[in-house]
């Protein structure tokens, strides 16, 4: 495995992330820019004060998914579960119009998802390998601790309806609950440090099986195990590959780089995931980036247009990280767990493809609000399992 590739992985897991934290789920691109210039953001900045986007006042602090199609029985209870089990401390903030999903976040800060993608990490050094009998104990600690070990105020549908379930008796590896964002790409952030430490142990069939039982714990769905076996390929292909040399770019500004037509070679086939779509004629269509993320595509969290979103970004962007990551948030939408993953994807590209703006990638990653203890942790990581 290359390690170079995996750190960078990593590393921009939580940068892309952190970037798009503060219009996190901001759906009209227009607010942005009201929001922090003609530029939209450019840097690490913290929540603001007000969502012009915000639904989480429709959202249930009692299970997964809307109070409007609350169960029977999680209207009848008595557990808030944003307050009483999980999100300790911080029911107050749910509930309230234009309240910002990561509530006074500073820059640079991750969002839980992400944070759990670190817990992840620091459960595979302790344990030295991944059981998800181990973890589901792990990842229930982690999120009903008190207080939080994380500083977000928001937690998905998955986390509300697994811990609905816990606490209404279900047995751990059956919590799973199952709400309309099931198949969503808040399921693939915790994917990559997964992939990365069993890549060395493990053939590529082992690893789809232990990812799809991870990600089965808190989204249990058929369909997104397509998507996940795709990305465990993706990324097992990517973090495999090393540098060749770099012969510049046509006449269009299409790099040759026979990397780059290897990375086009594997996006294509995990874009396939959600239905063929040609990716090079994607990619080299004239209308802009917003044409397809958040036209042809939704800028919703649902995996059948989030995915292939990634894949495109990845595809068309993959030589210059930090302008991927920015573009990606400026689009808005389901820009911080769509940057998770693309941060990911264009991290483990670098064995492939010529890295421009190196520069401005790594000011980024310093402006992380946890950026020497994410490398540290990583470090130590990538020293035990590589």
């Amino acid at each position: 495995m290359n390690r170079a590739s995996a750190k960078s992985a990593l590393v921009n897991l939580f940068v892309g992330d952190a970037l798009s934290m503060p219009v996190h789920w901001f759906y009209n691109p227009g607010d942005i820019i009201r929001a922090f210039g003609p530029l939209g953001v450019q840097k690490m900045e913290a929540a603001p004060e007000h969502h012009p986007s915000s639904i989480m006042v429709l959202h249930s602090t009692k299970a997964g998914g809307r109070r409007a199609v609350e169960s029977r029985s999680a209207r009848s209870t008595s557990v808030e579960v944003v307050g009483d089990v999980i999100l300790k401390g911080k029911r107050e903030y749910w509930g309230q119009p234009g309240m910002h999903y990561h509530h006074r976040l500073p820059a640079g800060e991750n969002t839980l998802n992400a944070w759990w993608a670190r817990e992840l990490m620091q459960y595979l050094l302790d344990e030295g390998e991944y059981s998800v009998n181990t973890w589901v104990d792990r990842y229930i600690d982690f999120m009903t601790a008190s207080p939080p070990q994380h500083p977000d105020t928001y937690a998905e549908s998955c986390h509300r309806g697994f811990f609905a379930n816990w606490a209404a008796g279900v047995p751990p590896l059956k919590c799973g609950a199952v709400t309309h964002d099931t198949p969503s790409m808040g399921a693939l952030v915790t994917v990559a440090p997964l992939v990365i430490a069993l890549s060395n142990t493990h053939a590529l069939p082992d690893i789809q099986a232990t990812v799809r039982s991870h990600v089965w714990l808190t989204h249990p769905d058929n369909g997104l195990m397509v998507v996940v076996d795709a990305y465990v390929a993706l990324l097992h292909a990517l973090l495999q590959s090393t540098v060749t040399q770099h012969d510049g770019a046509d006449s269009n500004g299409v790099d040759e780089h026979p990397g780059q037509h290897t990375l086009l070679g594997h996006l294509q086939q995990a874009i396939n995931a959600t239905g063929r779509v040609d990716l090079h004629a994607l990619v080299n269509q004239k209308r802009g980036d917003a044409a397809i993320v958040g036209g042809r595509y939704s800028l919703a969290c649902y995996i059948d247009d989030s995915w292939p979103s990634v894949c495109y970004l990845a595809a068309k962007y993959a030589q210059n990280p930090a302008k991927a990551l920015r573009i990606n948030t400026n689009l808005g939408g389901e820009n911080a767990h769509r940057g998770s993953v693309l941060g990911t994807l264009v991290g483990a590209s670098a064995g492939l493809v010529h890295i421009e703006a190196a520069d401005e990638l790594q000011a980024l990653q310093k402006q992380l609000a946890n950026h020497d203890s994410l490398t540290s942790l990583i470090d130590a990581f990538l020293a035990k399992f590589l």
